[in-house]
């Protein structure tokens, strides 16, 4: 095995994942949610920054191959089984998470079944912005959460009607409060909407990796 930085980068990124599960057990709320989006956008970003730098060095090897796309999918499903179990829209976010989670399985399924033939499901293009667009939603869906947790701690014991003149702006928001419901509200819709087209995207990808599958199926 050869650890290039590349493959360290790789590396660390797996080990991220658990650590995304951590971050709960060992802070409240929403101080949890905060570190874990810190260190998902990190280690997302380090998926690009291996492929880059591996390219660029010539430092592509067997090891960060194998590696790259456990490390992605590691990521995906640790981040999504924490969301889903601490959101306040674990309803909205189950039916999108549970396909996304299903194809993944199902594909990683299909490789290992092809066995020496599972070239033949190359990463397309398409795929590549699935797993862009997963990454962007549970980014916000760990900012709504931070969003969402700091607006009920500021406005904890404030009667309905003070609260409402706040965010109507008919009183001055000292604590910012106005803000942080406006982007509760943002973070909750575009997280939502991310999160089906990444569900969208993954469903597509997944059909199209069993098409290419298909031949190879036959008896």
């Amino acid at each position: 095995m050869t650890w290039t930085i590349p493959n360290v980068l790789t590396a660390l990124r797996l080990l991220a994942a658990p650590m995304i599960a951590v971050m709960f057990l060992l802070f409240p709320r929403p101080f949890a949610d905060f570190f874990a989006l810190g260190l998902f956008v990190v280690a997302s970003l380090t998926d690009y920054l291996d492929g880059y730098l591996a390219r660029k060095w010539k430092q592509v090897t067997k090891l960060g191959a194998m590696l790259d796309p456990i490390a992605d999918k590691a990521m995906v499903v640790i981040a999504l089984m924490i969301i889903v179990a601490f959101s306040s829209m674990s309803l909205l976010l189950l039916l999108p998470a549970a396909v996304i989670l299903f194809r993944e399985v199902f594909v990683s399924g299909l490789r290992e079944f092809l066995g020496d033939t599972a070239g033949t499901l190359k990463v397309t293009k398409l795929a590549k912005w699935k797993t862009a667009t997963q990454m962007v939603a549970i980014a916000v869906l760990f900012a709504q959460g931070i969003f969402e947790h700091y607006f009920g701690m500021w406005s904890w014991g404030m009667d309905y009607n003070t609260l409402t003149q706040i965010l109507s702006g008919e009183i001055d928001d000292e604590l910012g409060l106005r803000a942080m419901y406006q982007g509760e509200a943002w973070t909750r819709s575009g997280g939502l909407m991310l999160i089906w087209l990444a569900a969208l995207l993954t469903f597509v990808t997944g059909l199209d990796y069993f098409r290419k599958a298909t031949p190879y199926l036959k008896d």
